[in-house]
């Protein structure tokens, strides 16, 4: 049973930085393919960033290009979104998933695609 925990969120003032990161246990995590998406009260869930299991692919939702950077440690199991520039507007709480990936250059862009999702923790930046 694959099992994703996030950690990493937390307060943050407008333009700051945060990095999460999301510990995979469970599996053969150079075997799948990451992602991050995030869903603010009130607001559907938008997908925001995605890694093939291998570090050559990747995909930002328009709303987060530029400023976050997805990436993975295969050796510590664990995927990383890193947040600079934060708007009050990325105030979400944040989702880690994972899916079996078919190549190793395979992502998936929308959040329909995982299979296994984490918990999620709070991110809330003031402005």
């Amino acid at each position: 049973q694959v099992q994703l925990v996030e950690s990493g969120g937390g307060l943050v003032q407008a333009g700051g930085s945060l990095r999460l990161s999301c510990a995979a246990s469970g599996c053969t995590f150079s075997n799948y393919a990451m992602g991050w998406s995030r869903q603010a009260p009130g607001k559907e869930r938008e997908f925001v960033a995605a890694i093939s299991r291998r570090n050559g692919n990747t995909f930002y939702a328009d709303s987060v290009k530029g400023r976050f950077t997805i990436s993975r440690d295969n050796a510590k199991n664990t995927v990383y979104l890193q947040m600079n520039s934060l708007k009050p507007e990325d105030t979400a709480v944040y989702y880690c998933a994972a899916r079996l990936s078919p190549t190793a250059a395979y992502i998936a862009t929308m959040s329909s695609g995982y299979s296994y999702w984490g918990q999620g923790t709070q991110v809330t930046v003031s402005s």
